[in-house]
């Protein structure tokens, strides 16, 4: 982190519940869809992807866009500031006492999709796309 308000920008990032629980789910999986992490989570679209938008824009998770869908991975972090803070924070959200509770959500999200089906063909997906701005 070069400057103070840099470091204040990447402390404040983390400051939502909702943000760190998506990064918590990211730190378990490799890619997730937006629907995913509505499932896993039990909140909106909107709420979803403003929150991801923001790590995002942090620097923290990198996107990508297949068709209407939009999914999110954890980006390389360089800076060995913000890598050490990430590492405890991967820690501390594991002790966490919802921590296994919302992974098991997400793994039945994603049990419940078909290995080879893309995210918009799955029940899970289609489900959660099919009443728009109404939680799961």
């Amino acid at each position: 982190m070069s400057t103070p308000g840099t470091t204040a920008r990447f402390f404040k990032i983390l400051a939502d519940e909702a943000r760190l629980k998506m990064l918590w789910l990211l730190f378990n999986h490799r890619e997730l869809c937006v629907c995913d992490v509505m499932a896993a989570l039990g909140i909106t679209q909107s709420k979803a992807s403003r929150h991801l938008i923001a790590l995002r824009h942090a620097g923290l998770v990198a996107d990508r866009k297949a068709g209407l869908w939009s999914y999110y991975s954890l980006r390389p972090i360089e800076d060995a500031f913000a890598r050490a803070h990430l590492d405890i924070l991967r820690d501390s959200l594991a002790c966490r006492s919802d921590a296994v509770q919302l992974l098991d959500r997400l793994h039945a999200c994603l049990a419940s999709r078909s290995r080879d089906a893309a995210c918009e063909d799955s029940g899970c997906c289609a489900a959660t796309h099919a009443t728009p701005g109404v939680a799961t």
